[in-house]
């Protein structure tokens, strides 16, 4: 006997007389709880004048915050697809509580709070610091370049600029040469090396104007006056366009500031390179120096610099730290980028424990460094081999080198050094100098002139061991090569 096949009924349209709560379908531990709870516990006192007291009811600024704040969360910056998320996504709707706000809407208060964000995310920190999250007592820093909206051929070069301008203030003392108005060569020909100045040059063709409508009002009694006329109207409204420019070029002097370059877009990116580079070319794009601070994988602390580099923005990054609460972090860390002197002395003078990298501090810890600074350190301080082993902490030890055989006892590895050996003249102090494992100082006390000369095959062999292969053609190569080799690709130094 088969049992009859029932479906749940599907309505669309049905009516419920008692709703049931938003948030049933959401779970206890979701983000979107938390984002919400931590809202509410904001003050948001500053929101209420950024808002009219006349006019439609607006939506409430804790809403529309709690809204932003989520989707950002979920990468979501689009103020459409926000609006959409508003009418279809579950956590909106609840976080929203039904309202459906626009996606202008949502734009218009993003840009009406923009300024307001920063006093939010002080806030953030500040709970994080009473809840034992974060101590506000170290700033761990570090930067880095993001690359602005701007079209990365708007660029405008400080150099350029100061280049060109130059080049203007010539074409306007020939201008004025050439203008043979009285009050033209009274500014022009008093100092050649004056720059002139937007308001000067406004003043100049005012004058000019005023003279050349005089002239028009009387009628000219010939054609040398007429034709004299149109070209003073013809460089006056030329000597417009250069005030025009120089106008423009100060302008952008005055954007630019202490930066060498700008976007003609967006003002103030500044171009730079960028690590990510497609075309490995260093190309430069218009982008910010975004520095952080964290503390415990918090951000405590951000801020966007127009310096490409990290150095300049260090003191100011600290200071930032300061104005939002309220004193300095007592310890600051960061990279060999941040190193500099105008920084130690900075944090010093603030009372921060610096720790923080010098630009060398690496190249001081290779061996090839340390050894050319014991090179300069000892060189000429001593007289014979006990002298130098007491300055340098070493002892004295002798070995006996046989000139391209397989093994030299005390000199493993020492190609180089071996032939400084086989080329210094007996009893003369060599040194110090810079082998592969060290730095030597050393002495040839008895050379064996009667010692027998290797065989073709023994120098292939040793040639084979420390050059990877390869066929000699005399024997006599091979001294040549061990007494050019004194160069090293490593120096691995075995006392320090």
């Amino acid at each position: 006997m088969s049992a009859k096949l029932h479906f749940r009924p599907h309505i669309n349209n049905q009516l419920v007389l008692f709703p049931q709560r938003i948030d049933e379908d959401i779970a206890p531990n979701d983000p979107v709880r938390l984002v919400n709870s931590v809202v509410d516990g904001l003050d948001l006192e500053r929101f209420r004048k950024l808002y009219r007291e006349r006019g439609r009811s607006p939506y409430h600024p804790r809403m529309m915050l709690k809204v932003i704040i989520y989707a950002y969360m979920n990468n979501i910056y689009s103020c459409r697809r926000i609006e959409q998320s508003l009418k279809r996504d579950i956590h909106y709707i609840w976080l929203a509580g039904y309202e459906k706000p626009d996606f202008i809407t949502i734009n218009r208060f993003r840009n009406r709070v923009k300024d307001e964000i920063d006093n939010v995310f002080t806030q953030l920190v500040l709970i994080l610091a009473e809840r034992g999250f974060v101590s506000l007592e170290v700033e761990y820093i570090d930067g880095t370049k993001i690359e602005s909206k701007a079209n990365r051929y708007t660029f405008v070069w400080k150099k350029t600029v100061v280049k060109n301008r130059a080049k203007l203030q010539q074409k306007i003392r020939a201008l004025l040469g050439q203008i043979d108005e009285a009050i033209a060569q009274e500014n022009a020909a008093q100092n050649e090396e004056v720059d002139f100045t937007p308001a000067q040059l406004s003043e100049i063709c005012e004058e000019l104007r005023s003279s050349i409508e005089r002239a028009s009002a009387e009628k000219a009694k010939d054609k040398a006056e007429k034709a004299r006329l149109r070209e003073l109207k013809r460089q006056a409204k030329e000597l417009e366009k250069q005030r025009d420019k120089l106008n423009e070029y100060d302008g952008r002097l005055e954007q630019m500031g202490d930066r060498n370059s700008m976007s003609k877009t967006d003002e103030d990116a500044t171009f730079m390179r960028m690590k990510e580079d497609a075309m490995n070319n260093g190309q430069t794009k218009p982008g910010y120096n975004l520095q952080v601070t964290t503390e415990n994988q918090f951000l405590v602390d951000f801020g966007l610099f127009p310096n490409p580099g990290d150095t300049l923005t260090m003191p100011l990054f600290l200071t930032s730290f300061q104005r939002r609460y309220g004193h300095m972090a007592s310890t600051a860390v960061a990279d060999a980028g941040y190193g500099s002197e105008e920084n130690y002395r900075f944090m010093e003078e603030n009372g921060i424990q610096a720790y923080v990298k010098y630009n060398y501090f690496h190249m001081e810890q290779k061996c090839a460094f340390k050894a050319d600074a014991l090179m300069a350190q000892f060189k000429g301080k001593a007289n014979d081999l006990n002298g130098y082993a007491k300055l340098m902490g070493a002892q004295v030890d002798s070995a006996q080198v046989v000139f391209a055989s397989n093994f030299t006892p005390k000199l493993e590895n020492e190609a180089g050094l071996a032939g400084r050996i086989a080329g210094s003249p007996k009893g003369k102090l060599v040194g110090p100098v810079k082998g592969e494992n060290g730095v030597y100082v050393f002495q040839v006390y008895n050379i064996q002139k009667d010692a027998r000369q290797p065989s073709k095959e023994e120098l292939d062999n040793r040639y084979a061991q420390q050059r990877g292969g390869g066929m000699i053609a005399n024997p006599g190569a091979m001294a040549f090569i061990l007494g050019k080799a004194t160069k090293v690709k490593r120096s691995l130094i075995n006392f320090y």
